[in-house]
């Protein structure tokens, strides 16, 4: 028997604001535990929440840029349960009148097709604490710097159907939030957490199986890998005969396993109701308009203008759109160096070859779109070849040089001199006569081995086209 998997994805978004969603206690990352909080994000007696209004924008932001129907009224609930980082009791986050429903967001399929993945819902909240186990001894430390730190909860359809669709509909995910500035969506920092929930039914089969959530999943390849185990897992189950118990699993990454935690909560669990410090929020049409003046060119769009406008494939297209920096980029070098196509190549072969061996974002590099044009420039006015301004490119990025200081400095500038090559070209025939005898003879390919060996004398600086002009003539 076939099985289909059957998977949505709970996404948990961390807003780039600088306060916290209901008191003013910074939310920055990473400072000494339990520095950022206040009687507030603490659930000290007698105090109230007051709602942040950017942690609105940002979801009015998220809500248009993925086809969702905004709610005009929507309402914050309380949601109980019982932990040592959630001082409260209680989660601050919205139930039955969310901000957003019913929207969409599109991916590629492994097979080069599209698909759209609906989204159900996407609500605000406020989150948790963290406990920090320690290595050796049974205690557990508690931080609540992230307590009360804005989120947006982005929950799926049902409408995945295999573990790179997961991953591709995340990575679309963090590209849009991104874009837009209301999150770095760095899974690896909690800034963007996955849950998924997965079952299996037989294919054809329309009725839903019986899920499990999984957790503890902190980047596309855990999601992907988390997701494939717990395929095989429930499949092993189901071919037995066996059933498959709805409970909250945590991926273990160093066994490649998923484990048990526990049963699987419902919402009756969380005993929902609407928070009485905080009235309904109301969102009018003046509101929604001046968000949607704010919003960027989404990534799709500017992936069909990069075809339509620049003529590249959808792939350069869907490379060079990946992070809007990378794309404001790319444009910025066309204005000193209008062609298309070599500069994508170059940003995307041989300049992000060095981002991805450092793991460092495009902004965050030495090399500027004024440095890539000129260096371009350089090739095409014949004043360095292709090989020494990969070279210089390395240079470039290393010290932040630029490329023209590089080349006047190191003395690197092509040799095209008419008498100089000419000398060269001849002394290279007079050394090889067999070779000069075979390509008289018919075998033409022997120019390349001629042009490597002027190259090899001028020690790479020869203009090789003009090289191979030059041989073709001296050789009749």
């Amino acid at each position: 028997m076939e099985f289909e998997a059957v998977i949505g994805l709970e996404v948990h978004c961390q807003l780039k604001t600088q306060s916290k969603i209901f008191c003013n206690c910074s939310a920055d990352f990473g400072a000494p535990p339990n520095t950022h909080t206040c009687p507030v994000c603490l659930g000290m007696p007698g105090v109230l929440p007051v709602l942040n209004k950017k942690v609105v924008d940002y979801a009015l932001k998220l809500a248009l840029s993925t086809n969702c129907t905004i709610n005009k009224k929507n309402v914050f609930a309380r949601k109980h349960y019982f932990y040592p980082d959630l001082p409260k009791g209680y989660q601050i986050s919205q139930y039955e009148l969310p901000i957003a429903e019913h929207g969409w967001i599109e991916i590629e399929t492994p097979k080069g097709g599209k698909r759209r993945i609906g989204i159900t819902r996407i609500h605000m909240e406020e989150d948790a604490g963290k406990l920090i186990h320690h290595d050796t001894r049974p205690i557990s430390y508690v931080d609540l710097n992230r307590t009360g730190t804005p989120l947006l909860e982005i929950v799926s359809e049902p409408d995945i159907r295999t573990p790179e669709e997961a991953g591709e509909y995340l990575k679309r995910l963090r590209e849009l939030v991104r874009y837009l500035g209301i999150s770095d969506g760095n899974m690896e920092e909690g800034s963007l957490r996955c849950d998924a929930n997965i079952s299996l039914r037989p294919k054809g089969e329309t009725k839903f199986g019986t899920k499990a959530e999984l957790k503890n999943m902190n980047s596309f390849r855990h999601v992907q890998r988390a997701l494939e185990y717990e395929i095989r897992r429930q499949t092993a189950l189901l071919l037995d005969g066996k059933q498959v118990e709805q409970e909250t699993r945590l991926w273990d990454e160093a066994r490649g396993v998923t484990l048990p935690m526990r049963g699987k909560e419902e919402a009756h669990d969380y005993r929902y109701f609407p928070d009485p410090d905080l009235v309904p929020l109301e969102i009018d049409e003046a509101w929604i308009k001046e968000i949607k003046k704010t919003l960027p060119e989404l990534p799709q769009e500017k992936r069909r203008r990069f075809v339509e406008e620049y003529g590249l494939g959808s792939d350069d297209a869907m490379v060079l759109t990946s992070s809007k920096e990378l794309a404001e980029f790319f444009e910025a070098t066309l204005k000193g160096f209008n062609e298309p196509k070599k500069v994508a190549n170059w940003i995307m072969v041989e300049l992000m070859k060095f981002l991805n061996q450092d793991g460092i974002e495009i902004h965050e590099c030495r090399v500027t779109p004024t440095h890539m044009a000129e260096l371009l420039g350089l090739i095409e006015k014949g004043t360095i070849s292709g090989k020494m301004a990969k070279e210089v490119l390395e240079k470039v990025y290393k010290t932040g040089t630029s490329p023209g200081e590089i080349v006047e400095k190191e003395g690197l500038s092509q040799v095209s001199d008419e008498d100089t090559l000419h000398a060269v070209c001849q002394e290279v025939m007079d050394e090889n006569p067999k070779e000069v005898e075979k390509y008289r003879a018919g075998k033409k390919k022997v120019i390349g081995f001629l042009v490597g060996q002027v190259m090899k004398k001028t020690k790479g600086k020869a203009n090789p086209k003009r090289v191979n002009e030059i041989l073709i003539e001296l050789l009749g």
